[in-house]
């Protein structure tokens, strides 16, 4: 069931949007109108709203405040609004309220046929994740916590059954409702979320709502989920029993209509992989060789695997052309770099030879050869590679092939950024003389301003010296009392003030640098100003 409210103080407005839009077409039931906040609010309380076309400017109530009261109740509503206006401070306030969007008047109504159209698709998309979570209930309700966390500890080594009597004692422990003949089938699941989706922004409500898609959709007569865990962020261990004689082509059929739902509602790729079914005695070992081969193996997205077709990757490294390489670099051709970096690893993956070993000898020779050129230039490597970004795509890089192919395109995209930099003086010396005259007053050092273009101090001191034809020292100097100069001629601030305004703690510094570059002191500048204006200095 989708609906939508049409809101605006102008009758002529409500009936145009409600006759010129093919409500049918983008899938939308009912069409609820009002002409005010009142009668709005009034809808929203007695019926299911998806989607609100809101004007803002009303004579008894703003769309604006008609959301907020949507948020506070914590009604699930796509709001785009409509305003003749085109105020950023409308705009700003409809961001903080999370409207999906922002549509000025007149009406283009093909346009907002789209704009709605997109508004439609994110509704059905949180329709389908609130059904998985509520639906998941009926998981939580029907099994014991108790299975959960048998399994859990079977999964993590915290058991050992070596034996039959070890089996028969663990199920008389833990209440387990098994026989000595029962198998089970343990199942890897990967998840990789795509960027700004629910899987990267609230990791807690994506992990619910697929934990609840994985129980909803691996369910059949011939089997049962016993327990489902999550060995490390988005890497899922599931465990089936089964019922009957194991039929591993049907877990394989439901992984192959699993991962493209993952990949439409949940916004995520995935990959499963199928280990073999085995007593309870023996599916330690399956689930250590899981493991093991989640580890070691590079898993690419949106496929199935089965862990008897599965060999080890040998470490057999050949090292792509990093001459090659080096040369793309010092050519600043940086897509063809990374062309052939992509080249190269697709051609690992289709002659079989690709573990995270591998990978990581990859990632390390790529690394060595970006952060090599950067240094040649003067560049601080790890100042310019430190942070949240960078850190999350080096963890993920031996993932996959894809986020491998995301951490090399960032390294080398950030290096060519610094590249271009450093191979135009002019726009490195204009950014530190723009920040010099724009924090004069703030603790300018070599190293601070080296800090602020990612350059070796040293290095940045000799590129200003050779364009600017002063000292980096000298020209931080000039500006600081250019601009006490002017705080003397045009403000009645104390000397003292002045001084720390343009960044001297020290006052008999401050007087001394004064003297020698002005000629005279600064109460005696002041004092001459006063009496002639305009003074260029003290010296003759």
């Amino acid at each position: 069931m989708m609906n939508v409210l049409l809101v605006d103080d102008d009758y002529f407005v409500v009936m145009a949007l409600e006759n010129k839009i093919d409500w049918g077409a983008l899938g939308i039931n009912r069409i609820f109108t009002a002409y005010n906040i009142a009668q709005a609010k009034e809808v929203l309380q007695n019926h299911p709203v998806q989607i609100l076309v809101c004007d803002i400017e009303m004579p008894q109530g703003s769309g604006l405040e008609l959301l907020a009261w949507v948020r506070d109740e914590s009604y699930n509503v796509q709001t785009i609004f409509l305003t003749n206006y085109a105020d950023f401070n409308y705009a700003q306030k409809a961001i903080e309220l999370q409207s999906f969007d922002y549509f000025l008047k007149p009406i283009e109504f093909d346009k907002l046929t789209l704009i709605i159209q997109k508004a439609v698709a994110k509704a059905r998309d949180q329709q389908f994740i609130q059904k998985a979570i509520y639906e998941g209930e009926l998981w939580q309700k029907n099994r014991s916590k108790l299975i959960e966390d048998s399994w859990r500890r079977l999964i993590s080594s915290k058991v050992y059954l070596s034996s039959s009597a070890d089996i028969a004692a663990f199920l008389t422990e833990q209440h387990l409702p098994y026989e000595a003949t029962d198998l089970f089938l343990p199942m890897l699941v990967n998840l990789f979320p795509y960027d700004g989706t629910l899987g990267k922004t609230d990791k807690n409500l994506f992990d619910y709502a697929c934990l609840n898609v994985m129980v909803e959709r691996f369910q059949d007569r011939l089997f049962s989920i016993e327990a489902i865990s999550e060995i490390k962020d988005h890497n899922w261990m599931v465990i089936i029993k089964w019922n009957r004689l194991p039929d591993v082509q049907l877990i394989e059929l439901m992984c192959s209509a699993f991962i493209p739902e993952v990949n439409n509602y949940l916004k995520s790729d995935a990959c499963c992989t199928i280990g073999f079914s085995l007593p309870l005695g023996q599916i330690r070992h399956t689930v250590k060789e899981l493991l093991l081969m989640n580890e070691e193996r590079i898993k690419h997205r949106n496929q199935i695997f089965l862990l008897e077709n599965y060999k080890r990757p040998e470490l057999d490294y050949i090292p792509p052309d990093l001459g090659l390489l080096e040369q793309l670099l010092n050519e600043n051709r940086f897509q063809s770099f990374l062309d052939e970096t992509g080249r190269y690893m697709h051609q690992l993956v289709h002659e079989g030879n690709v573990g995270t070993a591998v990978l990581s000898l990859l990632r390390l020779d790529l690394v060595q050869l970006v952060y090599a050129q950067l240094k040649s230039k003067g560049i601080e490597v790890h100042k310019l590679y430190m942070g949240s970004t960078n850190d999350q795509l080096f963890m993920q890089s031996l993932h996959s092939i894809e986020d491998m192919q995301a951490y090399i395109a960032y390294l080398v995209n950030t290096a060519a950024e610094y590249f271009n930099v450093s191979e135009q003086p002019t726009s490195v010396v204009h950014e530190i003389t723009h920040y010099i005259r724009t924090h004069y007053g703030e603790d300018l050092t070599r190293n601070s301003l080296g800090d602020r273009v990612y350059m070796n101090p040293d290095y940045l001191a000799r590129l200003f010296k050779k364009e600017m034809g002063m000292s980096l020292g000298n020209y931080v100097i000039h500006i600081r009392l250019v601009a006490a100069r002017h705080l003397l001629e045009t403000t009645t601030q104390s000397i003292h003030s002045i001084a720390g305004h343009v960044g001297y703690t020290n006052y008999s510094h401050f007087t001394k640098l004064f003297k020698q570059e002005i000629g005279c002191s600064p109460n005696e500048y002041r004092k001459k100003h006063r009496e002639s204006s305009p003074v260029i200095g003290c010296k003759s």
